[in-house]
């Protein structure tokens, strides 16, 4: 498995962006860090399976992750444990099953749910009440990056655990 110093370079390298950016916040930013350019890395998506997957409980039995960014990472840590994964839809498609979760997720399940980059955490925290709603229990939420702007606060005072695997600071931004 590829060491956190290792991998925060590799993710540097990657995928960080220095520009005029407006985040889904709606916060602007000097810098972005393009989730699709570290994601489609093969060495970077194994290792962040394997973070991922080092970061679930004993009682974990899904990992869940929202579209789009969420999914492979979701997909990364389920071959990483060997436990089945999920999908989080932002919305129902309108046609097919019309599910908001793609997969199977039981009532009473205790869910890892992964995110790529956390900002406010709005996006995740949608993720997680819908998996509550549908009788699921968000263990944790885990972040590859944590943008430490207000991600964690936002997430804690919702009642869920959060961590990250990596941080703004760790990528010395």
């Amino acid at each position: 498995m590829m060491d956190i110093p290792t991998l925060a370079r590799r993710i540097k390298e990657i995928a960080y962006l220095e520009g005029d950016f407006t985040l889904r916040s709606g916060k602007k930013s000097p810098y972005y860090l393009d989730k699709y350019l570290f994601e489609t890395q093969p060495d970077i998506l194994a290792a962040l399976g394997a973070h991922l997957a080092g970061r679930r409980s004993g009682a974990t039995v899904r990992i869940g992750g929202a579209e789009l960014g969420g999914v492979a990472l979701a997909a990364a840590a389920s071959l990483a444990s060997g436990l089945p994964f999920f999908i989080v839809r932002n919305a129902r498609k309108g046609h097919g099953t019309n599910r908001v979760i793609e997969g199977t997720m039981a009532a009473g399940d205790a869910v890892l749910l992964v995110e790529d980059i956390a900002t406010t955490g709005g996006a995740v925290l949608a993720a997680a009440k819908i998996i509550t709603a549908a009788g699921g229990r968000v263990e944790k939420v885990v972040a590859v990056i944590d943008r430490q702007e207000g991600a964690r606060e936002n997430i804690e005072k919702e009642g869920f655990i959060f961590e990250s695997i990596l941080t703004r600071q760790d990528l010395g931004i």
